[in-house]
């Protein structure tokens, strides 16, 4: 693969200097999106975690009556990301290996929609950005839920958003509207 194509293949569609239960849900008509697929550690919840935060709840339950969702993780903790959908009725994925699309390209066909008109949102570029850039989703990267400080950003995001801009993606934070 080119340089210039894992550039672009890093470029969310949207980056959000917010976390996720703070994604409004005027973003999803704004951009024709029909579905959701969300990323679970440090995008909904710390991966230590079981329990959903209350407004990370209440922020799934509101979405879950626009569109339809799946959780797709990469954790392999199958009894801790079932307890997690179980909290909401959500269908799940575990295991994923994003950026392997197997696992999104699953959800996405249960769902019976386009590949456009589903949002990949998480916290990774590498993982969750990549692999939904890599199916032709609507990608979102949100801000992880609780982050080890490093100059005011998580460690891995401050390493992978250097890491992409040395590739050339630019990487520009839009404001949620």
């Amino acid at each position: 693969m080119a340089i210039g194509s894992l550039a672009a293949l890093l470029q969310p569609n949207l980056i959000l200097d917010t976390t996720i239960e703070q994604l409004p849900p005027s973003l999803l008509e704004k951009y024709h999106l029909r579905g959701m697929v969300l990323d679970v550690d440090d995008t909904l919840l710390p991966t230590w975690d079981a329990e959903l935060p209350p407004q990370v709840l209440a922020w799934l339950l509101e979405m879950k009556r626009q569109v339809p969702i799946w959780l797709v993780s990469n954790n392999l903790n199958h009894r801790r990301i079932e307890r997690i959908a179980q909290q909401v009725e959500l269908p799940f994925l575990m295991g994923a290996g994003k950026p392997s699309r197997r696992k999104l390209r699953q959800a996405v066909e249960a769902m019976n929609l386009p590949y456009e008109q589903v949002a990949m949102v998480g916290d990774r570029l590498f993982t969750d950005i990549l692999a939904g850039n890599r199916l032709g989703m609507f990608t979102i990267l949100v801000q992880p839920v609780l982050v080890k400080r490093l100059d005011g950003k998580s460690w891995v995001r401050h390493l992978e958003f250097w890491l992409a801009r040395q590739l050339g993606t630019p990487l520009a934070i839009a404001p949620p509207r």
